[in-house]
Parts: structure tokens; C-alpha cells; sequence
């Protein structure tokens, strides 16, 4: 029999909280973490989208030193925040740095200080680029941070496939310890990416909601009146590590990490397949590498961000692969709370999953007033929803620009 991966330690610093129990307690909550910018971004710039999920004011400077924040870029900073709460709340283990990996993730990397370096570049010469401008932008100076701090020595890596990412990073950090490379592996994600240049980008291509006036009601996933997505930023954090090793140092278990799967539609650099058929193959994958059955599935993480073309084709993917047993599995979209982390959407959307089977609570899905009638699952509106007793199984999956699927399941202990 084939050793547990278990999940023993959570961190997080998203829209709704500035750590994974305020954010689950908002979740629960069913509490908006959208907001208007702060900022005269809209009139500079001639925005079309002036609202966004960023975490709590004062978040970094509460947790991280005035040196630390000025050498990371902001998704370094939500990295370095929430795996030092993982950390701790794994008990910090005592693990040889050699048998220690990270597998992080961010879609898009330090852009705020790419972009600020430009402007620097442009203004003052070439002189007042800061030294630090590479390793602050490069895309694995999210997982570079993680991995120093922590010491870690058996391989520190990045995934990068759009808002798939920390769930691929997820996956590979199951790998990881199931190959024998490491005993405990941190993984997760982070993006910081609320700036003018990639909000009028999305923008461009139609894909954030313009509800300007309202901004907390404007992720409204599967509702018939869904105009987008809501741009968001922070980190989630998980540690891995199997059951034997957990249990040996006295740790806590919130919940198996029980398989993964990864695929691609190969058919639209931003549209997914309308058929679900690479998201459905993904799902397969990761309930045969669980060895799960459809009918073991209870809860459903949805990826779900609120577009108009999005949302359709994950509930065919669903419906393909769960066939009748998706009347049983209560399915919770998140974002319509936090809004869209890009790369960071995963871990934390993981960690809100772990959260549900431990406390056996369905977050619920705010905002969506009509389910579109060609979406067909169990949508958990307005109110968290119990999760029946026994053993529980749940899906969280993923799906970002490239084609890119990715699909995780736990279970329950």
C-alpha cells in the first residue's frame, strides 16, 4: 500500500483575511473581499475597471520587516507571509534542509517591479534601477524567497500555467514526496498583479467584470448577469508530508492529499474547450490517481470566475466525468468572495477546500441570484452548506489561459 500524503500546516493572505482562519471564517461568512480602488488609476488612465480583491491594508507591514518588503516584489512579500504561517502552523518541522523541497507557483511574477523599473529606467537613467530588479521580477522569486527562508535544499521550483499554476504546483509537490525526493515539500501560490497595466489588459480582451458601482457584487460565478472576472492578489500556503512522518512528530492532519491531474485542451490561448473535454480528462486523472470512484465525491472547489464562456464548460467537464453522482457533490465557488488570484487562486482555493472537509462546512457562493440553466451542479448560494458525516472526498480544480487543467482531490481523516 502506497504511503498517505497528508496536508499538516495552512497559510494565507487573500481579499477576505490577512491568514487562512479569517479567511475561512469570512468564507463561511460569505463575505465580499471586492472592493473600488483607492486610487485615481480610473481618471489617469481612462480605466474601464476600477475595482479589485486586495488583501488587508497594513497586512505586510504587520508581518514582514521594512527591509524584507523592499527587497521582494508584492508577490514575494504574500509568499513569504502566508508559508511562514504554514510553517508554524505545521509545528515547524525539524526536517533535514536535504529532504526539504518547495514547489511555488505565480502566473505572472514580480510585474509591479518590472513595470516601476521601466518607469525608473525612463525617468531617472539607468543609474536608479534598483540592483535587485531581477531577482525581484523573475517569475521563481515567489518560491526563491520561500526556499530561503526555510532552508530548503532538495529542490525549490515554480509552475507557471496561468491561474492553473498552484494547483499544478500542488501536484508536483505530490510527486515530489511520493518519488522519494523530500519528506515534507511546501507548496502554494501567490500573484500581485493589481495594476493599471494588467487590469486594461484583461480588460481589453473582455474579460473583468465593469461593475464599478458595485463592486461586492460584482463576481457573481454561473449567474446568468456574470460579466467577468474581479482582478485579486495574495498567497495560500500548504505543507506536505506523509501520514507516518506527520504522526511520528506529533503533527496535525487536516486532510489527505490524495491525487492530482494535470492536462491540456491545446485549443485556445484563452478560451477554454467548450466541450470540458481536456478539463474532464484532467478530473479522470486525478480521481484514478486518488483511486476514487465519481460517486466518492462530495464537495467541489470550483474554478469558476464569473465569464461568460468559463463557467459553462467546467460544469460540462464536471457533469462528464461525475455523470448522476454530481447531484451529491456540493459545489462552492469561492471567487465570488475573493475574487480571481491568477496564480495564486489555487492554494488558497486548496486551503479552502481542506478547510471544508475538516470542519465539514461548504463555503457558500455569493452574489449568483440565477443559476444559468445551462449549468448543471448543485451551486451552494448565500449560506454555507453542512457536508454529510463519514469519509468525504472533494475536488478543487483549475483552469488558465493556455489550455492549461489542473485538478486535485483530498479526503478526508
Amino acid at each position: 500500500m502506497s504511503r498517505k500524503v497528508v496536508i499538516t500546516g495552512i497559510g494565507a493572505t487573500t481579499p477576505i483575511g490577512s491568514d487562512a482562519a479569517s479567511t475561512w471564517q469570512a468564507a463561511l461568512a460569505g463575505t465580499s473581499g471586492i472592493h473600488a480602488l483607492d486610487n485615481d488609476w480610473g481618471e489617469k488612465y481612462s480605466l474601464p475597471v476600477t475595482i479589485a480583491g486586495k488583501v488587508p491594508a497594513g497586512t505586510v507591514e504587520e508581518k514582514l520587516t521594512r527591509v524584507e518588503a523592499k527587497r521582494l516584489d508584492p508577490s514575494s512579500q504574500f509568499a513569504l507571509i502566508s508559508a511562514r504561517e504554514a510553517w508554524a502552523d505545521a509545528g515547524t518541522p525539524d526536517v533535514d534542509p536535504d529532504r526539504l523541497a518547495v514547489s511555488w507557483a505565480s502566473g505572472i511574477g514580480g510585474v509591479w517591479t518590472l513595470l516601476d523599473a521601466w518607469d525608473t529606467l525612463r525617468e531617472r537613467g539607468p543609474r536608479r534601477v534598483m540592483p535587485l530588479t531581477v531577482p525581484m521580477l523573475m517569475p521563481n522569486g515567489p518560491a526563491a524567497a520561500v526556499g530561503m527562508e526555510l532552508k530548503a535544499r532538495a529542490s525549490v521550483q515554480t509552475m507557471v500555467s496561468a491561474c492553473a499554476s498552484s494547483t499544478e504546483s500542488l501536484g508536483h509537490a505530490l510527486d515530489i514526496l511520493r518519488s522519494g525526493r523530500a519528506d515534507v515539500v511546501v507548496a502554494g501560490g501567490s500573484e500581485a498583479a493589481i495594476h493599471p497595466l494588467p487590469l486594461a489588459a484583461f480588460a481589453s480582451m473582455q474579460a473583468l467584470s465593469k461593475r464599478n458601482d458595485d463592486p461586492e457584487h460584482a463576481s457573481r460565478p454561473y449567474d446568468v448577469d456574470r460579466d467577468g472576472f474581479v482582478m485579486a492578489e495574495g498567497a495560500g500556503a500548504l505543507v506536505l508530508e506523509f501520514e507516518d512522518h506527520a504522526k511520528a512528530r506529533g503533527a496535525t492532519i487536516y486532510a489527505e492529499l490524495a491525487g492530482s491531474g494535470v492536462s491540456n485542451d491545446s485549443y485556445h490561448i484563452t478560451a477554454g474547450d467548450p466541450d470540458g473535454t481536456g478539463a474532464a480528462r484532467a478530473l479522470r486523472l486525478a480521481l484514478d490517481d486518488a483511486d476514487a470512484s465519481p460517486a466518492d465525491v462530495r464537495h467541489i472547489n470550483a474554478h469558476a470566475t464569473s465569464t461568460p464562456v468559463g463557467d459553462i464548460p467546467e460544469s460540462v467537464a464536471l457533469n462528464k466525468i461525475l455523470g448522476a453522482a454530481i447531484d451529491d457533490a456540493a459545489v462552492s465557488a469561492t471567487k465570488s468572495m475573493t475574487g480571481h488570484l491568477l496564480g495564486g487562486a489555487g492554494a488558497v482555493e486548496a486551503i479552502l477546500t481542506v478547510l471544508a472537509l475538516k470542519e465539514r462546512m461548504a463555503p457558500p457562493t455569493i452574489n449568483t441570484q440565477n443559476v444559468d440553466p445551462a449549468v448543471n451542479l448543485d451551486v451552494v448560494l448565500n449560506d454555507p452548506r453542512k457536508l454529510p458525516d463519514g469519509d468525504l472526498l472533494a475536488v478543487s480544480t483549475s483552469f488558465g489561459f493556455g489550455g492549461h487543467n489542473a485538478v486535485v482531490v483530498a479526503r478526508s481523516v
